[in-house]
């Protein structure tokens, strides 16, 4: 197991991950990426509780979501069916993460984020700007940039299709699809192709 989370977590954080696989026993994958999530928990038809992670993420948002992951088989054990997000999640989450958010686990650009985000964690981490934002400096990078990068009439490639960067709302880019001017609303931290 050792071996496999060296991979993934940061190395500082492997001994403590164990001890929470050991005392929260579930089947762990390691999928390819999903655009809609970087993973989830569920229990299995065979009563066993599973949890996937996409193969993608940088350590940090690996450990991030195992522990969110963890945290819902926490209350599902406790609580069985609840708000799948809910004061007990959180309540969970805060506690099975406390341990990792020190400076031999996280980065010190990370961690007062991290620290502002755990007490009022979000069913996603990317609805946290900042946080979200800290932990991509740590992607590998892809050439892309943000969308709040880009001017105002910048035009940019998302899922091959080409949009013209609008302005921003409250937390989103309104943008438009140059190919069928429908409008489009776009979080801030997305990664695109700028098109010059």
């Amino acid at each position: 197991m050792n071996l496999i989370l060296e991979k993934y977590i940061p190395l500082a954080s492997i001994e403590q991950v164990i001890d929470l696989l050991k005392q929260y026993p579930c089947k762990l994958k390691i999928v390819n990426n999903r655009k809609t999530k970087h993973g989830d928990f569920r229990k299995l038809p065979s009563s066993q509780y599973q949890i996937t992670i996409n193969n993608d993420l940088n350590h940090y948002r690996f450990l991030l979501t195992l522990i969110h992951e963890m945290a819902h088989l926490k209350t599902h054990k406790e609580k069985g069916r609840v708000k799948p997000h809910g004061i007990e999640w959180k309540l969970n989450f805060q506690h099975l993460m406390l341990p990792f958010v020190n400076p031999e686990i996280y980065p010190k650009e990370i961690l007062p984020y991290l620290a502002r985000y755990l007490k009022n964690p979000k069913a996603s981490t990317d609805a946290d700007v900042h946080l979200s934002l800290a932990l991509k400096q740590y992607d590998e990078k892809n050439g892309n940039s943000y969308i709040f990068e880009l001017p105002i009439k910048g035009r940019f490639i998302h899922n091959k299709r080409i949009f013209e960067r609008g302005k921003k709302r409250r937390t989103r880019y309104e943008c438009v699809e140059i190919k069928t001017k429908k409008r489009y609303l776009f979080h801030q931290n997305v990664e695109v192709e700028l098109i010059n």
